[in-house]
């Protein structure tokens, strides 16, 4: 018997605006390889339509494989900032029991860690903010895992903070990634930034290894649609950034995650709003 796993990791598929080439040739490749589970890091839509969600919802749902999703900021409703404040996930019904899902596999579990709010006190709002909250429902997790037990996290926002309060990728970044380095997490998972990575960063409890997946969508930036395949091997985990054009894994992965790291506003993108009052963010579940 072997320990040696196969995950599939799918971020920004942007439906609404994704690739369909890649999705089909994604979608053949989880059905012909049946890797152990398939962790999709947030932003399924482009403008969180209905249209766009029940997409997503057909296509994920396909999917014979255990599967988690995370939430991405492009998911929250845009255009009605009611729906936005009061039942923000609720266009992740058809799908909920993926939603922020826990997946134990024998040794290894992928624990997810909500990025995303409603509102911050900042604009925009597309960037990342770990509440107390969230990072706490994260850690309880982890704790709770059989001793021995290896672990992933999945977000959809880079754990990294460019230094600056307006600017910050990540609210609540830096602490995060401190405290999953004093639980010995192997990797964070995550998306945003339509470019592949895998960089270490460092903490005061010890480094953290970030590994980033690229778009299914035709949002790219500088590499074209991708996903990674990690192998996990009862100890390490290898990465192979797969695409269709057979462009080595190297040549896809940025070096760092730069401090405006996302593609070009779209036209419709929606402007801060004016007079909106801010409610407390609630869990997904």
């Amino acid at each position: 018997m072997t320990d040696r796993k196969v995950l599939f990791h799918l971020s920004d598929i942007h439906f609404g605006l994704a690739d369909p080439r890649a999705l089909d040739w994604v979608k053949k490749e989880i059905a012909e390889r049946r890797p152990d589970a398939v962790a999709i890091t947030g932003d399924l839509t482009m403008r969180a339509r209905h249209g766009e969600f029940a997409q997503a919802t057909a296509w994920i749902n396909s999917l014979d494989v255990p599967v988690t999703v995370e939430v991405g900021n492009h998911d929250m409703p845009y255009f009605n900032l009611i729906e936005r404040f009061i039942a923000p996930y609720q266009r992740f019904r058809g799908m909920q029991d993926k939603v922020e899902r826990e997946i134990d596999l024998p040794g290894l579990a992928i624990v997810p860690l909500k990025t995303v709010r409603r509102w911050q006190p900042r604009w925009p709002w597309s960037h990342g903010w770990i509440t107390e909250r969230a990072l706490e429902r994260t850690l309880t997790a982890i704790d709770a895992l059989p001793a021995g037990t290896k672990v992933l996290v999945a977000c959809h926002h880079p754990l990294v903070e460019a230094g600056t309060k307006g600017k910050a990728w990540t609210h609540g970044g830096d602490h995060a990634l401190a405290e999953l380095a004093r639980r010995k997490v192997l990797a964070t998972l995550s998306g945003h930034v339509h470019d592949a990575f895998d960089i270490v960063r460092t903490t005061a409890h010890g480094p953290v290894r970030m590994i980033g997946a690229g778009t299914l969508s035709q949002r790219i930036r500088s590499t074209p649609p991708s996903f990674n395949e990690l192998t996990w091997d009862g100890e390490t985990i290898e990465l192979c950034v797969r695409n269709l054009y057979a462009i080595p894994t190297e040549q896809m992965q940025v070096d760092a995650v730069p401090e405006d790291a996302m593609p070009p506003r779209e036209p419709d993108e929606p402007v801060a709003p004016i007079g909106a009052v801010p409610p407390v963010d609630p869990p997904v579940h």
